[in-house]
């Protein structure tokens, strides 16, 4: 890739080449070392009593599969009439959307797997007109769909039938920062990547970076608990939100919207709507403490031959680097030719069976660079790597950042694509893949697997020439069990929104989803938020 700072470092053994920071080349004899897998075949058991549980839970058929047909029976809450509209149009004026062309797009989710058939869209600015909105609907038991970017995977931000839409995209004012303290306070719909542009005039940046920054919105990023590319280094949003302004479903205002790093007078209530997926209430206003923006960013992109080389290079990445370590992504082979093929993305490096993306960010270039030479210089001679490539200047490192970003945006010009989100032990992640691939054999058109390996999180996507039942019957529940026999999360970061819900035990005990019941019923007791998303369709 032409500007990428390069020095070739040449080795004895038939190994490719690797671009280092390095001005001086180093050279090393070394034996070939044949690293075998300690990865077991999956041994899941028919009759294992938890499966069994899992299996009796969610018996009941198609409505298992993610698309609206799927979706249980609507529940009883009352249509929009003539009247409705008049209050709507009231504390609305010229943001009450009838128009069906207008509102078409946002019963839509963006894979374009899930449609419902709102007839209303309302735009509110304030935080009072959300609280009228939701007082209002309260009283008549009229079902809300909170919706911000609409660029969720699992069906949780649009519509299942006809639930009125509240759209929290012109909520989008920043409303304060303390540049001393690096505390940000904003308005639930600004875009991501705005708040972004925002703070870097500043010298910070966001905590969070997500390959759908310039649409997603923050106050959907915290209702769906969104993990994202810096996670390794600044940790989940239930640790960076200090606070938020939430309006519950019969339209009180909860003001929890603090600016303080340490508060522990009582119970810690805004943790209940981080990842709660709009079921609890509706977020309007966010408070989240920003890191300083690191005055030297570099990025690598190296490739390995086997996953077991991947994970020892995390480990070594991770002792080697410390504190400038700020993301470790991966892709598989089956990535880049997705990316080649449809996105025209050319392969920076040479062809290998995995590619890793690091990121270091840190206050000192000299340093940094020092420390990514030792690093990359080990990783070369352990011969844990085959080929890499190093960026510095902001151009060339969104270009390789583009080889993981848009790996999503590839899979969708490969045909259907069943997603699936799942947090693992690092040491299982790519397990799943391997498995994933013999189980389904030829009936899938191609099983890619990328993700955070900082996080223990894969991304495992299914394609199709088209929807196809008996293929989804292949996947599910086995993807489901694979994963709770090895104690991982069914929903690392995507929430479980309509697609998943009914999943929900394979991750956790009944008795937490049923206190999970009981808080959604403290809350809204009429169900009047983002019905049939997030609990199970049993939950009683």
């Amino acid at each position: 890739m032409a500007g990428m700072i390069k020095t070739t470092v040449r080795l004895k053994t038939p190994l490719r080449h690797l671009y280092f920071v390095s001005t001086a080349p180093s050279t090393a004899k070394m034996s070939l070392v044949v690293l075998q897998s300690h990865f077991r075949p999956f041994l899941g058991s028919s009759t294992s009593p938890f499966l069994s549980t899992c299996r009796k839970l969610h018996a009941g058929g198609d409505r298992h599969k993610s698309s609206p047909d799927a979706a249980p029976q609507r529940l009883p809450f009352s249509k929009v009439t003539e009247e409705d509209l008049e209050f709507f149009k009231k504390i609305l004026p010229g943001r009450t959307i009838t128009d069906p062309d207008l509102v078409e797009s946002c019963n839509v989710d963006w894979l374009k797997s899930v449609r419902g058939s709102a007839e209303v869209l309302l735009r509110p600015q304030t935080t009072e007109e959300v609280s009228q909105i939701l007082s209002y609907c309260n009283r008549r038991n009229l079902a809300v769909n909170p919706q911000g970017g609409n660029t969720g995977l699992v069906g949780g931000s649009v519509p299942v039938y006809d639930e009125i839409i509240l759209s929290t995209s012109l909520m989008n004012n920043i409303l304060s920062f303390d540049n001393i303290s690096g505390i940000l306070t904003c308005q639930a719909g600004c875009v991501l990547e705005n708040l972004s542009l925002y703070l870097e005039d500043r010298d910070y940046i966001m905590p969070l970076d997500l390959g759908a920054k310039g649409s997603c919105q923050i106050g959907g990023n915290v209702a769906t608990n969104a993990g994202g590319l810096r996670l390794l280094r600044y940790g989940s949003l239930h640790g960076t939100v200090l606070g938020l302004e939430v309006v519950l479903a019969d339209g009180r205002v909860l003001d929890c919207l603090a600016t303080l790093r340490k508060d522990n007078t009582g119970y810690d209530l805004k943790q209940l709507f981080i990842g709660s997926e709009g079921t609890l209430g509706v977020i309007t206003a966010v408070s989240i403490l920003c890191p300083r923006k690191p005055r030297s960013v570099n990025v690598v992109f190296l490739g390995c031959e086997t996953f077991e080389q991947l994970l020892k290079t995390f480990q070594l990445c991770r002792g080697m680097l410390g504190e400038i370590l700020s993301a470790f992504e991966f892709l598989d082979s089956e990535c880049m030719r997705l990316l080649n093929t449809h996105l025209k993305l050319p392969n920076p490096i040479s062809d290998c069976p995995f590619y890793i993306v690091i990121e270091t960010s840190g206050s000192d270039t000299d340093h940094d660079a020092q420390k990514l030479h030792n690093f990359l210089e080990e990783a070369m001679t352990s011969l844990l790597v085959t080929d890499g490539t190093v960026a510095t200047e902001d151009a060339k490192i969104k270009a390789l950042w583009s080889m993981r970003e848009r790996v999503t945006e590839a899979l969708t010009h490969d045909g259907f694509i069943y997603k699936y989100d799942i947090s693992l032990p690092v040491e299982r992640i790519y397990q799943l893949v391997t498995d994933m691939r013999q189980h389904l054999g030829s009936r899938a058109k191609s099983v890619v697997g990328y993700g955070h390996v900082g996080d223990g999180n894969l991304h495992l996507n299914i394609s199709s020439p088209a929807k196809d039942p008996a293929l989804l019957a292949a996947i599910e529940p086995f993807v489901y069990e694979w994963t709770a026999k090895f104690q991982g999360s069914i929903s690392a970061e995507h929430g479980l929104g309509l697609k998943k819900r009914n999943y929900i035990y394979y991750s956790k005990p009944s008795q937490a989803v049923t206190l999970m019941g009981n808080i959604k019923s403290m809350l809204d007791p009429k169900g009047i938020l983002n019905p049939y998303k997030t609990l199970p369709d049993n939950l009683a």
